[in-house]
């Protein structure tokens, strides 16, 4: 049976400018190189996203990652992605923050109760 989750791989035209807009968006995030020069891994609360180069997907869809963050997180991760130049959604009445990176993912802010 599994654990935990060990890792989330995202494939992404440029690892080095999306770890550069993790580690800009989030306090937190700690950017390391992976194996090879392909690979960059980034931890975000405790889950390391692997950035894989290649092709991403075309377009997106339901799929996301998301995050439990507190209310005062979420909008100072919102203040930093406008200021990255990344369009972000406020949605189920400002509960939960959207938004996409360079490569149609799609990742939550989600609020977490108390916070």
């Amino acid at each position: 049976m599994p654990r935990s989750l060990d890792h989330i791989a995202l494939v992404v035209r440029d690892p080095a400018r999306s770890a550069q807009l993790f580690a800009q968006v989030f306090d937190d995030a700690r950017v390391q190189s992976g194996e090879g020069d392909h690979d960059t891994l980034i931890w975000l609360g405790g889950v390391c996203l692997v950035l894989a180069r290649g092709e991403p997907p075309a377009t997106r869809n339901g799929d996301h990652i998301a995050f439990a963050v507190s209310k005062v997180e979420q909008l100072a991760c919102a203040e930093r992605l406008r200021e990255a130049g990344i369009e972000c959604l406020m949605a189920r009445g400002d509960s939960a923050l959207y938004f996409d990176d360079y490569d149609n993912h799609v990742f939550e802010l989600d609020v977490i109760e108390g916070g």
